[in-house]
Order: C-alpha cells, then sequence, then structure tokens
C-alpha cells in the first residue's frame, strides 16, 4: 500500500480552510499502524525515529522496512499539489514500480487522489485495478455535506433533529424562525467537519451571522446530547459491513476521545444505530462508493437516537481501531474494550521515556497479558500532550488501566 495521508482534501472542509487542516494533518502519525513491511506511508508532517521504532516493535514491522515520505502541504491546494511541488512524483513512482500490486489508500476519495493515482500508475484501494466505479467520487463529496445527508436520511427512515438548509443571504433570518420554535440551535457550513465553523445560539444571547457569508449552511435544533455515539462501516460491492460502534467525547462540538463498544447501551440503540448504517452503506455500494464510512449520532436524554451527520471517508477513529485490531488478534483477544483519549503531563517527557515508563509500570501493552497502553500517535512539540489508546478485555478493565496511566503520568485529567 501506498497509505496517502492526504488530510489536505476538500471532500470534508473547504481547501481555504487550510489552518483547520493544518492542525488536523498533526495527527497523520497514527497511519502509520495500517503499514506492513514494503508500504509506503505519504504524510503532511514528519514521524519521529522513536515512534517508527515503537510502532515497528508493536506491529513487528521493522520500521526500516516502511517508507516515511514527508510531504509538507501547501496552503489552500490539496495534498496531490503538495506532492508535485516538493518534486516526490518522482519518488513515488520508483517507489511504485518496484512493487507489484501496490495500490493507493487514500483517508478521502477525492478529485486529486483519483488524479494522482493515475499519474502513478496504480489504483486507488479499495477499488482495485478495476478502477474507481462510476459515480463514486460524486456520491463521496454529496454525502460529505450536511444537507444532502440530511434529505437521505429523511428517504432512508433515520431519524435527525429538526432544521432547516438555506444560504448566507438567509441565515440569520432561518436562524432567528427557529429559536422561535426551539431554544438553542446550531448552525453549520453546509460541508464541516471536526467542529469547523459551528455556532452554537441562543434566545437568550443575541446573535448575527460571522462575517460576509458564502455557500449553504445548516440550522438544526440542538439536542440535549447525554451522549454522542457513532458506527463505522466498510462498504464494497457486495454491501456494507458494521465494523465498529463506539461513543464520542466531544469538545465544543469536535471530535475529542473515543470509547468502543459503547458502554451501557441498550441493545435496541445499538441496534438502530447498526441499521442505519447498513441503510446509509447499501446506499453509497448502490452509487459504486466502496471503502470506509460512518454515522454520528446522539443520544437525548429521552433515550431517543438522532444521528447528525455522515463522514463518507476514513475518520479520527479508523486507524486507531486497525491498530487494536491488530494488537488483539495476535493475542488472542477477540472481543477488545478500547478507549482513545489525550492526557497532558504536568511535566514535559521525551517518547522514549514514556514508552519505558509505561513498560516499568506493567501499562505498556503486553500480548501475554492481552492488555496495556498504546501510544498511538507521535507526540506533540511540548512533550505534555499525550494521546493513548487503552486495550483490555473489558471496559472496568480499561477504566481501572486508565485511572493507572493518569497516576504514573501526573495528567492533569483524563480526557
Amino acid at each position: 500500500m501506498i497509505v496517502y495521508a492526504n488530510f489536505h482534501s476538500d471532500l470534508a472542509v473547504h481547501l481555504a480552510a487550510h489552518e483547520v487542516l493544518d492542525r488536523w494533518a498533526e495527527h497523520a502519525s497514527r497511519e502509520i499502524w495500517l503499514t506492513r513491511p514494503g508500504d509506503v506511508l505519504v504524510t503532511p508532517v514528519p514521524l519521529s525515529l522513536a515512534f517508527r521504532r515503537y510502532a515497528g516493535e508493536l506491529t513487528a514491522t521493522p520500521h526500516e522496512s516502511v517508507t516515511v515520505l514527508n510531504v509538507p502541504p501547501v496552503a489552500g491546494a490539496p495534498f496531490a499539489e503538495a506532492v508535485h511541488r516538493t518534486g516526490l512524483m518522482g519518488t513515488l513512482r520508483s517507489l511504485a514500480a518496484t512493487r507489484p500490486g501496490i495500490q493507493l489508500l487514500p483517508i478521502a476519495l477525492d478529485v486529486s487522489t483519483a488524479g494522482l493515482a493515475a499519474q502513478l500508475g496504480v489504483p486507488v484501494a479499495p477499488y482495485g485495478p478495476r478502477g474507481i466505479t462510476p459515480g463514486a467520487l460524486s456520491i463521496a463529496y454529496h454525502l460529505n455535506t450536511k444537507a444532502a445527508f440530511r434529505a437521505l436520511a429523511a428517504d432512508l427512515g433515520i431519524r435527525i433533529p429538526a432544521g432547516r438548509c438555506c444560504d448566507g443571504t438567509e441565515l440569520e433570518g432561518v436562524v432567528s424562525a427557529m429559536l422561535t420554535r426551539h431554544k438553542r440551535v446550531v448552525v453549520k457550513p453546509n460541508r464541516s467537519a471536526g467542529g469547523y465553523q459551528l455556532h452554537f445560539v441562543t434566545r437568550t444571547e443575541p446573535w448575527s451571522a460571522p462575517g460576509p457569508l458564502s455557500g449553504e449552511w445548516v440550522v438544526e435544533e440542538h439536542l440535549d446530547a447525554a451522549r454522542s455515539l457513532s458506527v463505522q462501516m466498510d462498504v464494497r460491492k457486495t454491501g456494507p459491513r458494521v465494523v465498529f460502534c463506539g461513543e464520542m467525547h466531544t469538545a465544543g462540538g469536535a471530535y475529542d476521545g473515543y470509547f468502543s463498544p459503547v458502554e451501557k447501551s441498550t441493545d435496541a440503540t445499538t441496534k438502530e444505530l447498526t441499521q442505519w448504517a447498513s441503510a446509509l452503506g447499501s446506499h453509497l455500494a448502490g452509487h459504486g462508493y466502496a471503502g470506509s464510512c460512518g454515522i454520528d449520532a446522539v443520544l437525548d436524554p429521552r433515550g431517543r437516537l438522532f444521528a447528525t451527520e455522515s463522514n463518507v471517508r476514513r475518520t479520527a477513529t479508523t486507524a486507531p481501531h486497525a491498530l487494536v485490531d491488530r494488537l488483539s488478534r495476535a493475542a488472542g483477544l477477540r472481543e477488545p474494550a478500547w478507549l482513545l483519549a489525550t492526557g497532558r503531563s504536568r511535566a514535559p517527557h521525551t517518547f522514549t521515556a514514556v514508552a519505558e515508563l509505561l513498560r516499568e509500570a506493567g501499562l505498556a501493552w503486553t500480548p501475554s497479558r492481552a492488555e496495556g497502553v498504546v501510544l498511538y500517535r507521535d507526540t506533540a512539540s511540548d512533550g505534555q500532550a499525550w494521546p493513548y489508546a487503552v486495550i483490555a478485555a473489558g471496559h472496568r478493565r480499561v477504566r481501572e488501566l486508565q485511572a493507572q496511566l493518569g497516576d504514573v503520568m501526573q495528567f492533569d485529567a483524563p480526557s
């Protein structure tokens, strides 16, 4: 595989939001868990040697067996353009030529990625040698918008919050009208992800549109969310397969952590969510799409489930889940519980020091015990923010390990 970390894509948000895309791209190191010997990782940020060695030891993939190409992004441009501007097309062609059968696996199936794959002469995974199916690109772009998902959800019987779609000139009027019926609303750009440009508006707080507006917007009733849930699928020509469900932790409407499977969930809730996922996946398969996709949803205090958006691409949980699945299978752990979170240490550490600290404390992932903590992303530059995964046989054990980790690392608080 060429694991292609194209965080700079116009599929999720407009490329003009390059500061947001740069922030997301800082997470690209997690893509290392998808690689195997002979693979190529194309990443917008460098990976430290310490992290690469650590990942290689855990997956029995020697770090030198994976080629890592760092492609600095270009503001306002898709990732493929950065590949061209850095002069790495020749390198990629050479790497592909020595790896018969290699495919390109992107985070997002966008137009520039399809063009890059064609220039390299390699197929896009999981479409294979037959090529990207007609309609796949258009349905991916279409259903990564809020308005398109709302319209499809109504047709598929998927429950969604009350809301309206409008353009920028109508936005303030629509917000005012919605607030006559609902105490609080959320304003979203039609093409948005990760909490980008979300605005929460109440009746008691004066609100005006944030500067000149263009494009389309969605205004929805803001639901008091008892929990935020998501389901992730793998779609193939034969139809969709639910891969995992979990509970998201959010901050300001943005993803901030995950726990799977869903704790204290009723069978009815999980069943409804997976039914919605299957309906969406079947629709995507019918339009030629193949690959990862998911639905985000909230559970209100009355126990009613509402879908809020679809993500027709790989998401923040896709690569970490591949890590969990890979380690769990090798250790014989058939149904792992797993948590993704970030802790902030009171003192800075190096990556190597933290990895050793986990081993000394008996918290590091150990195949023989089939449990432990994994540092699933490279460290931040300040050495204090530490993204981690906890894997164990059940929810309670995951929470116990997380609490022990917080003590050892002197985290301010688990997030």
